[in-house]
């Protein structure tokens, strides 16, 4: 039963590589979604559904249940995927990213959001800004938050704009269906996280009846920041 691991925004699979190098298992894969880091399929809007429906697709021809891991929006769409495709799961764990009708969406996802605001700041976006807005209000390393924004080209701006438009009601939509999720859960949480309050994580946890809600002393990108005491975590997820 291999481990999938889903990336958030605005990120590639490569935001798992620390956490990979601390795994003890090798049958670890972590998938770009469509736009980020890869092309899009013909037709596909990156709404928040085609997402999910693409991953169903995906896991569906794996073959046999597996460990899904996400991180912030691969958080909410794993987690839309255990609610309403059990039979994919074998255990399912989440960071950072609220699925609640109680979360007011943080500053920039409003940006994205609004059709005019969303527009202009993709096209004006200049990398080096972005950057070191990620430095200081994420606590990312410098050199981190630079390879990061490189990689956000014209299709990932694009997707991220359309993901987010998408998805303004996505707790209120997808809260009441996370009472279906069968597989063993966990939660993971940077305490410090400015975007997705620490609060969120016991709220989830509890929506998902999981096993432990890990609290980790750091912001937003766990998996970034704590990818040591991340893989531990797994690693117990998934043996127990």
């Amino acid at each position: 039963m291999p481990a999938v691991l889903v990336h958030g925004v605005p990120d590639t699979h490569r935001v798992w590589d620390g956490v990979r190098r601390h795994l003890i298992r090798s049958d670890v894969e972590a998938w770009d979604l469509p736009g980020f880091g890869t092309p899009r399929p013909r037709g596909f809007g990156s709404t928040k559904e085609e997402c999910v429906d693409w991953l169903v697709e995906r896991l569906e021809r794996v073959g046999e249940p597996v460990d899904l891991v996400g991180h912030d929006w691969g958080c909410i769409l794993t987690a839309r995927v255990a609610s309403i495709r059990p039979d994919l799961v074998r255990t399912w764990a989440g960071s950072s990213a609220p699925v609640s009708a109680r979360y007011d969406w943080h500053p920039l996802a409003k940006i994205w959001q609004d059709p005019v605001e969303g527009d202009r700041f993709m096209d004006e976006l200049d990398p080096a800004s972005f950057a070191k807005d990620l430095v200081e209000n994420f606590d990312l390393p410098t050199e981190v938050a630079e390879e990061m924004v490189r990689r956000v080209d014209g299709t990932m701006r694009d997707s991220i704009l359309k993901l987010y438009r998408s998805a303004e009601t996505v707790g209120a939509e997808w809260e009441p269906e996370l009472a279906n999720v069968s597989a063993p859960s966990m939660v993971l949480w940077g305490t410090l996280d400015p975007a997705c309050r620490i609060a969120f994580a016991d709220e989830l946890g509890q929506a998902v009846q999981a096993s432990r809600v890990v609290k980790l002393d750091c912001s937003h990108w766990t998996l970034l920041q704590k990818p040591a005491e991340v893989a531990a975590a797994l690693e117990a997820h998934w043996n127990a």
